[in-house]
């Protein structure tokens, strides 16, 4: 926290400092531009030639020269409220403020396993804690590894690259702040790449369209002349007539190559600021040095095969640049066009040139620019983490173990609940068919302490630090069955959807993989006799297959019956009313709940509990 406040307080006074110098510099454009065209006026009128050769080229690069320098620093004042941004942006994650970040909710998917109950997406979740990324591409790269689980070996070279990056602040921020001006949600990255790796239609045949194309400008060029030279004779229109009917075969021209110059407008035209965040994203890469082998790995991809990464994204996005004067038609309106490029194009046939520049260019990168944007995404995601990690030097990388169905946490708490607020505690789970039911009083505990497993098992199979002293778990598969509920539209009532995640769960566990799972109060859409048999049969059930997890309820005799049986280790929240006072220490405890509160909660709502029933 202290180092985020102190980093602020220092950005601040450069902005302060950078805001002054940009002022100072905008005088002085105006004052050198004022200047310039005085003198450049006076040496007019009298008639000073030489001295005019001479000062206008001087009073043109002067003024340039303060242009550009204006536009140097204003650039470094963005950069530098970016930074100042960014550590703000720290402290709110500290204190566990994320109602203004992204929350990837585009990404939940309520049929798979886990996402939908363990908080990742959505408000107040996980992706927001994590989430540093300025690209698409990383975004995408950080809701792939937070849904599902890769190999040991993976998650070992992830967390081996996270440790890394962890203590270069300064490196992540810049190379944070380096992507946030490309920063652009109407961009479609995927339509880009997509475009990119369609084969080139006019580049196989480019060289005989150059060669009318050359043909064609310089017949439009000399008729222009001709026109101009003689349109003041007799003859004019004789020429008037050649030069149209020149420019009427570069029109057809035109209009038969139009169809493959929108295509690349329509694929670019919003997505171009991508090319120049990957662009300033990979030199930031490139300038660092990694021992990691993730890091080193993903950092040659920028300039493997002699192909320089940044050089050619730079040389891509400015030939869109200047493509995009053109302008398209969408929903019957151009867009972005400008008059002078037709006129020109006309004349000129740019069109063919630009095409066949752009599409060079795809011959030639066609299987780089997925790859480049694969890696830097890749990068984002691990900075992350990184991120995460030096704002949690108290979270821990759980040890990633070879033997199948392990999971040990000492001093284990939510990562999403505020730190003054978190209780932790330790649990051990081992063991093929091993189950531990939790049971206690309504707002003990319960549920929250099965997310809290869950979401930190997350956390260690996408290689990222867990909110506990020390874990150690073995890769397997998470399932969760937390939150369904009754779908009026398809008519699904809630123990029906209940039904299809409990078929969900064993059909994943018949797929030979090792699975734990996190069931929240089973078949609670039922009535109490066939929620009792039908718990009973399937936590027998479960004890016997390939998986091992943990099930909260409220049903004592279920978890007592399991507890006889020996298919079940029981734990517990419990809660006591002390003067009148509900008091929860959120601890977890060996055996059955202790007490209920349900009567004590609903007299405190105004219903007259009675104390004898016949």
């Amino acid at each position: 926290m202290q180092i985020y406040q102190d980093n602020i307080r220092k950005y601040e006074a450069e902005i302060r400092e950078l805001t002054k110098v940009l002022k100072r510099l905008s005088i002085l454009r105006l004052v050198t531009f004022l200047f310039s065209i005085i003198l450049i006026t006076i040496l007019a009128n009298e008639r000073l030639l030489i001295p005019l050769l001479i000062v206008t080229p001087i009073c043109m690069l002067g003024f340039g020269f303060v242009v550009s320098r204006h536009r140097k620093i204003n650039s470094v004042k963005q950069h530098t409220t970016f930074l100042k941004e960014i550590n703000e942006a720290e402290i709110l994650r500290l204190e566990n403020k994320l109602t203004g970040f992204a929350d990837g909710e585009t990404f939940v998917n309520r049929d798979h396993p886990y996402v939908a109950d363990l908080d990742v997406f959505g408000a107040h979740s996980l992706f927001q804690l994590l989430n540093r990324t300025t690209t698409e591409s990383g975004r995408l790269k950080l809701a792939e590894w937070l849904s599902g689980p890769v190999l040991k070996a993976a998650i070992s070279k992830r967390q081996e690259a996270v440790k890394e990056l962890t203590p270069k602040l300064d490196w992540r921020q810049d190379f944070q702040a380096a992507g946030m001006p490309f920063a652009n949600p109407g961009s479609d990255y995927d339509k880009l790449l997509t475009w990119v790796e369609k084969p080139a239609r006019l580049f196989p045949r480019h060289k005989r369209y150059l060669f009318i194309c050359i043909l064609l400008v310089t017949l439009s060029t000399l008729a222009a002349f001709s026109y101009f030279f003689h349109l003041l004779t007799e003859e004019w229109y004789v020429h008037l007539i050649r030069l149209i009917l020149i420019l009427v075969v570069n029109f057809l021209v035109l209009r038969r190559l139009r169809p493959i110059a929108d295509d690349i407008l329509e694929n670019s035209q919003d997505n171009t600021k991508i090319l120049g965040g990957y662009r300033s994203l990979i030199t930031r890469i490139e300038s660092g040095t990694f021992q990691a082998d993730k890091l080193s790995r993903l950092r040659s991809a920028f300039s493997e095969d002699g192909y320089s990464a940044v050089s050619e994204i730079g040389r891509l996005k400015r030939i869109l640049e200047v493509f995009q004067l053109r302008g398209i038609k969408i929903k019957g309106k151009h867009t972005g066009s400008h008059f002078f490029y037709h006129v020109f194009n006309l004349f000129w046939l740019f069109d063919v040139y630009w095409i066949i520049l752009t599409e060079k260019w795809k011959q030639k990168n066609r299987s780089h620019l997925r790859d480049w944007a694969t890696a830097v995404g890749e990068f984002e995601v691990l900075s992350s983490m990184a991120g995460f990690s030096y704002s949690n030097p108290s979270f821990t990388f759980p040890e990633i173990r070879e033997e199948p169905y392990r999971m040990h946490f000492e001093t284990l708490g939510h990562p999403l609940i505020h730190k003054k607020n978190r209780v932790c505690n330790s649990f051990d789970l081992k063991g093929k068919g091993a189950i531990a039911m939790i049971t206690g009083s309504n707002m003990a505990g319960k549920s929250t302490f099965l997310r809290t497993v869950g979401i930190n098992m997350v956390l260690a199979f996408m290689g990222a630090p867990c909110c506990a002293a020390s874990g150690q778990v073995s890769v397997m598969k998470i399932f969760s069955s937390m939150r369904t509920q009754d779908n009026l539209e398809e008519g699904v009532s809630s123990f029906y959807a209940e039904l299809k995640r409990v078929e969900q769960l064993l059909t994943l566990i018949k797929s030979g993989q090792a699975v734990f799972f996190l069931l929240d109060e089973m078949f609670k859409g039922t009535n109490s006799k066939d929620r009792h048999v039908g718990g009973f049969s399937l936590i027998k059930q479960l004890s016997k297959l390939n998986a091992f997890g943990m099930i909260s309820t409220h049903d004592l005799e279920l978890a007592r019956l399991t507890g006889n049986h020996n298919i079940a280790a029981n734990f517990s929240f419990n809660s006591e009313i002390q003067d009148g006072e509900m008091l929860f220490n959120y601890e977890l405890a060996h055996g059955l709940c202790r007490d209920f509160n349900a009567s004590e909660l609903m007299r405190r709502s105004g219903i007259d509990v009675l104390s004898n029933i016949e």
